[in-house]
């Protein structure tokens, strides 16, 4: 049910929604400052929209902790969504026009009488909007107008995935305000991903929309991507004295598009002298019995790729086996050998046409000299520029985000909690 903004504000600054605010963002040294966001943006939405009933969305971010670069090949991946998120306060409108100020950005309308993809958007929020909304009328849901204020902690081109954050929120939105909420997490990470595809121009899998999507920690394998299997894997990283601490090396995003789609296009040129469209349905050991020969068509990264997805996929199964023991210290190697799998074979930490910028690399060689193997650190996301994720034990988490920001700059390092919710109403 919608509020009035006025009300909404007033109830915010009585500490009305304080239960709300600490269920869904888990650490109490966060609440203030996201009771305080709230209210900004309920101003904000009043100061371009006036007053109004108003709803409220919110959807997070993720990390991934397993399966770097596997979901493309229909692999397994273990993924969080975390305490930073995107939120959007909206009031349904009676047109078919969606209207969407981003903080920080110019202000879109998309008009959905014209569903089709075009070219001069791709690369756009009018082009993951447009998307989202058209697969969700082709799946038979309603669509129509809204005007929406949203603001977002995820951080951009940082390997929590914004643009992921984005599409949930928008499919949120719609399936809230115009389908009572009935649009399932699973779908919505697909439309999210379509939208990202067809109509952004970005070749992504399935992974971030998913984790953000469905929420909590979660285990997904996308041997069957129309219908993959999703399990909760239930940890408390706080019952073993750990932080999960995410680092910006500040490396930017911009121009690495191609090093990004060279990935699965080079592993997907492996499973095609199998002839197959994707690694998951080529046996591993055909791939190493056949090795010599793809070397000599195909060349070695595209080798190298495509042993680091085969052993990244055992690598999740024995990360949530560890985890479902609680035996952490395995939980640990895993992920740092899933690192170094990364760097080495992967080659996701820098661009091989940019080898002077390696923010990455100095963030993990950076991290190993302050954990001295107390904690691990590894690539995170994407790659290429961006993040590296730590796990810290929690009485040096101090030290680790003082020494790591003394590289990086102040509030470079987040140290996050899981949230149990993916795209959800807040209110």
């Amino acid at each position: 049910m919608s509020k009035n903004t006025k009300i909404l504000v007033q109830e915010f600054k009585a500490g009305q929604y304080a239960e709300r605010l600490k269920d869904i963002y888990v650490d109490d040294a966060v609440l203030d400052y996201q009771k305080e966001r709230y209210i900004k943006a309920i101003e904000e939405f009043e100061k371009l929209y006036g007053e109004q009933e108003v709803e409220i969305y919110s959807a997070p971010g993720r990390s991934e902790v397993g399966g770097n670069h596997t979901d493309h090949q229909y692999g397994k991946v273990l993924a969080a969504s975390i305490n930073l998120d995107a939120i959007a306060i909206v009031a349904k409108t009676d047109d078919s026009i969606i209207d969407i100020k981003s903080e920080g950005y110019d202000r879109i309308q998309v008009h959905l009488d014209s569903l089709q993809p075009r070219k001069e958007e791709e690369g756009s929020s009018e082009a993951l909007t447009r998307g989202v909304a058209a697969r969700l009328k082709e799946e038979g849901y309603i669509i129509g107008g809204f005007q929406a204020y949203a603001t977002s902690d995820v951080l951009n081109g940082a390997g929590m995935s914004s643009s992921a954050a984005y599409e949930v929120l928008v499919g949120n939105i719609l399936s809230g305000v115009y389908n009572e909420g009935k649009a399932s997490p699973i779908l919505l990470a697909q439309i999210g991903q379509y939208a990202e595809n067809e109509y952004f121009g970005k070749p992504c899998g399935l992974m971030d929309q998913m984790a953000s999507s469905v929420g909590g920690l979660i285990n997904i394998d996308f041997e069957d991507p129309k219908n993959p299997k999703v399990k909760q894997v239930k940890v408390d990283f706080e019952e073993y004295g750990h932080s999960l601490c995410i680092v910006d090396t500040k490396g930017s995003h911009a121009d690495l598009t191609d090093d990004y789609a060279a990935i699965p296009q080079e592993m997907k040129q492996v499973a095609n002298f199998f002839e197959e469209d994707v690694l998951r349905k080529v046996d591993k050991n055909e791939f190493y019995l056949n090795l010599p020969k793809i070397r000599e068509i195909l060349g070695d990264r595209a080798v190298l790729r495509a042993i680091h997805l085969f052993e990244e996929n055992k690598r999740v199964d024995e990360q949530v086996q560890a985890l479902e023991q609680h035996d952490f210290e395995t939980f640990k190697k895993l992920i740092k050998a899933s690192g170094d799998s990364s760097f080495k074979y992967l080659q996701n930490v820098y661009s091989s046409h940019e080898i002077n910028n390696q923010s990455v690399s100095i963030g993990l060689a950076i991290s190993d000299t302050i954990l001295q193997g107390k904690g691990v650190s590894r690539v995170h996301g994407g790659g290429f520029a961006g993040t590296i994720q730590a796990f810290v034990p929690n009485d040096i988490v101090d030290i680790y985000k003082k020494d790591i920001e003394h590289v990086f700059g102040e509030g470079s390092c987040h140290v996050l909690k899981v949230r149990k919710y993916g795209g959800m109403k807040v209110l």
